[in-house]
């Protein structure tokens, strides 16, 4: 009799289909087995029991083994269905950024230990049991022979024995102590009057709608509301996920979770030990949690949870760009939530454009919170015209006269400052004073930046690196840096202020380095900190009284549709560094654009996002319609160009519409490219991009779906499997 059962397996592979193959031992869902692809070994997931096979039964290969690794859990595996289905990937590619390899490795590594650790424990057991059996027979002996004792003498002897004996047996025998746990800290949260009455709002709308997103003003004290309900969750048993998106903000905000949840807090992001990440992996089944990380925590294997904050629910971060799956942290954050029965509060000063729109349609409920925690801070804003003071000498390099008055009264009473800058680098390109000639990746379209700590010329794309000898390679001229990077304000800064501690913080700073320029500008060592974005994000420094930005115009003059949206939402971050704890600050922006539209909201001047709603409307764009974006890529442009006018033409014949240069708002779906991105070449391939705008209605799911299908019969015609990427809902 056959007993042979057949399985569907995700491996971590991206394939459009789930592999079969059988088993002798009944498996569930969710165990984790070894098997053969390909002719090679895997660790996949049992997706599905009980299934028929498509092939001769015969020739479906058997599962190698069950692996002791710990079942992936029911509601893990809805969240990989959501986020394949809704992102348009496959679940073998959510697999593996689920459980990469190494933290396969790590939970086998781990297994292998606690076995290690159980068998001397067991061993440990036995010989103690022997121990007790052999005393237990020796205290016998010495009872008989204390009976038939002749004289006081030999009794006192054999009494004496066996009272060691009994002391022996009762250390033996008295249970084992557990190690004591440390002190929990019992610091309490509070709340002002203005808090306590948003948190009684968020808890009221949470009791109707699932999500609440908090719309607090920089400064108004949106943590200690969500501390209070995490506290609150703990206390019910119940787990917490909070998310922030920057690994740098974490750091910092960890300092100040561990004095209200001790023990309780874990810590989960990429630049962890594996050691770290494993225990923490471990430690989710063993008490309740808060779980503070980037977005990548979002797949660990949650249980029980009761309550997702998503801290900055605007920021970029949040969105995975590479590689696949292509997630909106926040939005799966949501979904997960939902999946758990949780409750989510989403947090910003500035909050996305999705968020207000779901808001809006009542998807969403939303509390203001427009009351700082300290009365009388926030920060003036003064915008300083680049164009004018350069005409009447009013720069001294990058920075503006203006603005250097600002940073010595500043630092004269005994405050910080923070300079922003786009760009990281001394210099974003080098050019020659002769020819005119710019140095380029030789893999990549663009401009090699300079770094000078490391007398390097970097490609910031593929990381192509070489010698920066100062000499044209071409003529021999003078290769001159044109422009200024972070690098380059920081050895300005440092030259004008000599006796003040300067620093920089950028994706040039090291992970190790990170945390001790965070702290040290916060203990007030630091004056004077110069960063790329990062420094714009959750960071709380007392003695922050002047934040400007460098070169503005970097910030606002991006091509895209959410331009404004992201410069408004950055800015205002960026403004609510300084002016806390009831000190007046001051915001300086340095720009050739005084007039942009951005500008008018850092003034007060518009005080919500629905002009840009509107606007959004007008034209077809998010949130009002989804954008699926196909990336091409190839090695050979001639090739690329060819192929990728084959796959728009397949597309616009599959949905039956012609391609255009803009969205239809009111078509169902509008198809434009292919076309150039910028840059249209990075690390040896050429790029190219499709766009679709697709209205969010009853079909849009279809609609996405039959994207897929049609580039995976392309794929399959032309044998062009791996040139093309989807992007669902790209920034």
């Amino acid at each position: 009799m056959d007993r042979k059962e057949y399985i569907s397996v995700v491996l971590p592979l991206r394939l459009g289909w789930l592999p079969c193959y059988s088993t002798e031992e009944p498996l569930a869902r969710g165990e984790r087995v070894k098997v053969r692809f390909a002719g090679r070994e895997y660790v996949g997931v049992v997706w599905e029991v009980g299934v028929r096979p498509e092939t001769d039964p015969s020739k479906v290969q058997p599962v190698m083994s069950r692996e002791p690794l710990p079942p992936v859990t029911e509601c893990e595996l809805k969240l990989w269905e959501f986020v394949s289905s809704y992102y348009l990937c496959s679940i073998g590619e959510v697999y593996k950024a689920a459980y990469p390899v190494l933290r396969i490795e790590e939970e086998e590594t781990a297994r292998r230990m606690r076995e290690r650790v159980e068998a001397k424990a067991e061993a440990a057991a036995q010989r103690r049991e022997e121990k007790i059996r052999k005393l237990e027979s020796r205290l016998e002996a010495k009872k008989v022979l204390i009976e038939k004792a002749r004289t006081a003498r030999t009794r006192d002897a054999y009494q004496e024995a066996a009272g060691e004996i009994e002391r022996q047996l009762a250390e033996l025998l008295k249970p084992e102590s557990k190690p004591a746990e440390s002190s929990q800290p019992v610091r309490e949260v509070s709340l002002s009057p203005a808090q306590q009455i948003a948190k009684n709002e968020i808890d009221k709308c949470l009791q109707t709608r699932r999500v609440v997103l908090l719309n607090g003003i920089t400064g108004s004290g949106k943590t200690e509301i969500y501390l209070a309900m995490a506290k609150e969750q703990l206390a019910r048993g119940k787990n917490v996920l909070y998310l922030v998106p920057e690994i740098a903000l974490s750091r910092q905000l960890e300092d100040r979770l561990r004095a209200y949840f001790g023990q309780s807090l874990l810590t989960f992001h990429s630049a962890e030990t594996s050691a770290h990440r494993r225990e923490v992996a471990a430690a989710l089944s063993e008490r309740p949690y808060v779980v503070l990380g980037t977005r990548s925590a979002i797949f660990l294997p949650h249980g029980n949870l009761g309550l997702v904050i998503v801290d900055e629910e605007h920021d970029g971060s949040y969105k995975q760009d590479s590689p696949a799956p292509r997630y909106q942290g926040r939005d799966t954050a949501v979904v997960l939530a939902s999946i758990h029965g949780a409750k989510v509060v989403l947090g910003s000063a500035t909050p996305s454009m999705e968020s207000l729109y779901n808001c809006h349609t009542g998807l969403f409920a939303k509390v203001d919170l427009k009351e700082r925690f300290y009365a009388g801070g926030e920060a003036d804003v003064e915008i300083i015209d680049t164009i004018a003071e350069r005409r009447k000498r009013g720069m001294s390099g990058s920075l503006s006269l203006k603005l250097i008055a600002h940073m010595r009264k500043a630092l004269d009473g005994g405050g910080q400052v923070v300079l922003l800058r786009g760009r990281r680098a001394y210099s974003p390109i080098v050019q020659c004073d002769s020819c005119g000639d710019i140095p380029h990746c030789p893999h990549c379209n663009v401009a090699l930046s300079y770094h000078k700590p490391s007398g390097r010329l970097v490609c910031h794309y593929c990381g192509f690196s070489a010698p920066f000898s100062g000499k044209c390679g071409k003529c021999g001229g003078n290769l001159l840096p044109v422009g200024a990077g972070t690098q380059r304000i920081e050895e300005e800064v440092a030259t004008l202020f000599p006796d003040v501690g300067v620093a920089r913080l950028d994706g040039d700073t090291s992970p190790a380095q990170v945390q001790s320029v965070i702290r040290s500008f916060a203990a007030g060592e630091t004056r004077i900190l110069v960063g790329t974005q990062m420094v714009s994000k959750g960071f709380d420094f007392e003695g922050l009284n002047l934040v400007a930005v460098i070169a503005a115009d970097t910030l606002v003059g991006q091509q895209n549709f959410r331009a404004d949206e992201r410069a408004v939402q950055l800015l205002e971050q960026f403004r609510g560094r300084c002016g806390r704890r009831g000190k007046k600050g001051l915001f300086v922006i340095q720009t050739a654009r005084p007039t942009h539209p951005v500008y008018a909201f850092l003034r007060g001047e518009e005080t919500d996002g629905d002009a840009i709603l509107e606007e959004r409307r007008e034209f077809g764009y998010p949130p009002f319609t989804r954008i699926v974006k196909l990336i091409l890529r190839d090695t050979s442009e001639e090739r690329l160009d060819k192929l990728a006018a084959r796959l728009s033409s397949r597309l616009c014949s599959d949905f039956g519409i012609s391609p255009t240069l803009i969205a239809n708002p009111s078509a169902a779906v509008s198809l434009t490219g292919p076309y150039k991105p910028s840059p249209d070449r990075i690390a040896g391939k050429f790029i190219r991009h499709i766009r679709f705008v697709i209205k969010r209605d009853k079909n849009l799911m279809r609609n996405k779906q039959q994207i897929l299908t049609s580039i995976n019969a392309f794929e399959k015609e032309t044998a062009w499997t791996g040139h093309v990427s989807i992007d669902v809902d790209p920034l």
